[in-house]
C-alpha cells in the first residue's frame, strides 16, 4: 500500500497524497535555446512525461523559462543552485516548480524572499539531496555520505522553509548506489509525510542505468514510497520516461501502454524471435492500449503465454499462429508476423 504523503502540485499534477506516481524527466537542451528546449518538452510530452525540468546556470536562461513555460504543454520545474535572484526571475516568469537546497543559498534574507515569492504563487520547491554533495559538516561527522547524513542534509533544508512557514515541499535523497539510496529514502519515510521524488542518480547508460534504477526504484515502489521519479539515464531524455513507465507497470503501481511479454530464444525456436520482437516492440512505442502483448517462439510455452495476452503470436517452423482474446485468429509466415500482430492490436 502506498504511504499517504502531504498532497502538493506541480501545475495541474498531484503529488503526494492518493495520486498515483507520477513520471518526469529533464531537458538535455541549452534553455537558452527555445525551440530547441520546446522541442524536446514536446517530444516528452508525446510519451507520456508529466513534469519536466530545465537547467537555469544564468539570466539569459531564466528569461528563456518564461517563453518555454508559456508554450510547454506538461508542467515546468526551474533547476536553481546558490543564485537566489534566477530562482525570484523564475518564479516572475510563472514556473510550476523549482529544485532548489535553501541551505545552499546563503543569507536567510535571500530564502525569505524566495520563499514569500513562491508562496504567493503556490509554487513549490523541492530539496533534492545527493550524495555526492553533502555538506562539509555533516561528512566531517558522518565519515562518508551515508543514508542517515544524507536524511539529516535533508530535515535541516525543510527546517529552513519550516521556519518560514513554507510547507509546499518535496524531497529527494538520491545516490548512485542503489541499496544507500532504497535506505535514505525509507528512513525520511519513516520520519516524514512529505513527499517523495524518487531516483537513482547518475545511474548509467540506457543499460546499465535501467537495471539500477529498476532495482532501486522497485523496491522503494513495492514498499509504497514514491510519489514521482525521474529515471536517470545517459542518454535520450524519452528514454527515462519510457523506462520509468515500465518501471511502475512491473510492480502493478501504474498502467500506461502496452505490456510487452516475449520468451528467451532456445533450441526449439524456429523464427527468428529476436528480430519479431525487436520489431514489434519498436514499433509498439507510439501504443497507448492498456493491453498485453506477447511475442512467443515455440510451441511448449507459446501458446498458453499467447492465449493469456490481448494479442499474441506463438512461432513455428518458418511460420507462426497468431492469437487474440486467447483464440487463434490466423497462421501467417514469419516474414508477416509483426505486421499481423499490428493490425490485431488496431482491431481492439
Amino acid at each position: 500500500m502506498k504511504k499517504l504523503t502531504r498532497l502538493i502540485h506541480i501545475g495541474s499534477v498531484p503529488i503526494g497524497g492518493n495520486a498515483s506516481c507520477s513520471v518526469q524527466s529533464m531537458c538535455s537542451t541549452d534553455t537558452r535555446d527555445i525551440p530547441a528546449t520546446i522541442g524536446q518538452i514536446t517530444g516528452l510530452a508525446e510519451v507520456g512525461c508529466e513534469i519536466v525540468r530545465c537547467a537555469v546556470p544564468d539570466r539569459d536562461a531564466a528569461g528563456a523559462l518564461a517563453q518555454i513555460k508559456k508554450m510547454s504543454p506538461i508542467p515546468v520545474v526551474a533547476d536553481i543552485h546558490f543564485d537566489y535572484k534566477l530562482a525570484l526571475q523564475v518564479l516572475e516568469g510563472g514556473i510550476d516548480g523549482l529544485r532548489l537546497n535553501p541551505g545552499n543559498i546563503g543569507e536567510k534574507w535571500k530564502v525569505a524572499e524566495i520563499v514569500a515569492s513562491a508562496a504567493e504563487r503556490n509554487v513549490p520547491i523541492r530539496i533534492g539531496v545527493n550524495a555526492g554533495s553533502l555538506e562539509k559538516e555533516l561528512l566531517q561527522r558522518y565519515g562518508h555520505p551515508s543514508a542517515e547524513a544524507m536524511v539529516e542534509s535533508a530535515l535541516g533544508h525543510i527546517r529552513i522553509l519550516e521556519d518560514l512557514n513554507y510547507q509546499e515541499i518535496k524531497v529527494s535523497l538520491k545516490a548512485s548506489d542503489v541499496m544507500k539510496t532504497v535506505a535514505a529514502y525509507r528512513l525520511f519515510s519513516q520520519q516524514s509525510d512529505y513527499p517523495l521524488h524518487i531516483g537513482i542518480t547518475e545511474a548509467g547508460t540506457l543499460f546499465s542505468g535501467t537495471i539500477k534504477s529498476s532495482v532501486g526504484l522497485g523496491i522503494l515502489l513495492a514498499e509504497g514510497i514514491g510519489d514521482t521519479l525521474r529515471v536517470s539515464l545517459t542518454g535520450a531524455p524519452n528514454d527515462e520516461v519510457r523506462v520509468g513507465y515500465d518501471i511502475l507497470k512491473a510492480v502493478g503501481v501504474r498502467q500506461r501502454g502496452v505490456d510487452f511479454v516475449s520468451c528467451p530464444t532456445c533450441g526449439r525456436c524456429q523464427i527468428d524471435l529476436v528480430r519479431v520482437a525487436e520489431e514489434v516492440e519498436k514499433r509498439l512505442q507510439g501504443v497507448d492500449k492498456q493491453i498485453t502483448v506477447a511475442v512467443m517462439g515455440c510451441a511448449v510455452n507459446g501458446p498458453g503465454e499467447a492465449r493469456e495476452a490481448d494479442v499474441g503470436i506463438a512461432g513455428g517452423n518458418g511460420e507462426g499462429l497468431v492469437f487474440r482474446h486467447g483464440e487463434i485468429v490466423r497462421k501467417v509466415p514469419e516474414a508477416q508476423l509483426a505486421d499481423a500482430l499490428l493490425e490485431e492490436i488496431a482491431k481492439l
